[in-house]
């Protein structure tokens, strides 16, 4: 085993199933809400710059802060525009997700992480409970958390840090595993967590390593070889 964690922690999106199985499903979501989504693309940026103007704080009422962004852009009251984001994203691709599936060895990778002694979570940017059970991982995990619940979307430090205590294990004991750069490698490397980040098997095959990551792996049945040997 990898010297040094005693917890494995997962992004969701993008990480335990591959995007290119998301996005066709959306399309019909995305043609009849094209006007909403622009909005909500908006409201996020504005989040992330004034995290990144006020590092390590939160807001105790994320999604009310949410939906106050998204009114000033909208033209509408924040109990409407709270109403609709819920609806719209956490309720609306509920269907959607159902017929995602997860990477092939996602939740074998959980299963041996738990075996080996490690802690599991999960730590993702929108409600886990928008995937139901996570392809019946979220069972599986010590903790189950949304970073928007802690009140900072990544990379802040604030939902690492919070999924660290949860854990109950330092940050310089867990691994975080993502797909993205600037969430999920920068934010968790930000707080002292090693990093795994999953890759192409094209850029695997051509030796290419994921920028900042302390892992480069293609397949979990590669991340499970990585961790535990």
């Amino acid at each position: 085993m990898i010297s040094g964690i005693d917890a494995v922690a997962f992004d969701i999106d993008g990480t335990l199933y591959p995007n290119v199985g998301f996005y066709p499903r959306l399309l019909p979501f995305l043609c009849k809400n094209a006007g909403f989504l622009a909005r909500f693309g908006v409201v996020r940026r504005e989040i992330r710059e004034w995290q990144n103007s006020h590092p390590g704080e939160a807001h105790v009422d994320f999604f009310g802060w949410q939906a106050s962004l998204y009114a000033a852009h909208a033209g509408c009251s924040v109990e409407d525009a709270r109403s609709l984001i819920h609806s719209k994203i956490y309720e609306g691709w509920k269907p959607v997700f159902s017929r995602v599936r997860p990477y092939a060895y996602a939740r074998d990778a959980v299963l041996a992480f738990r075996e080996a002694g490690l802690r599991v979570g999960l730590l993702s940017d929108f409600l886990p409970s928008q995937k139901g059970d996570v392809w019946g991982i979220g069972p599986l995990c010590d903790v189950v958390l949304g970073s928007e619940e802690t009140g900072a979307l990544k990379p802040s430090p604030v939902p690492f840090r919070v999924l660290s205590d949860a854990l109950g294990v330092p940050c310089s004991r867990v691994l975080y595993v993502g797909n993205s750069i600037a969430s999920d490698v920068n934010g968790a490397s930000g707080v002292g967590m090693k990093t795994a980040c999953i890759q192409s098997p094209v850029a695997s095959f051509l030796g290419m390593r994921v920028p900042g990551a302390d892992i480069s792996f293609h397949s979990y049945r590669q991340l499970i070889s990585i961790v535990l040997k």
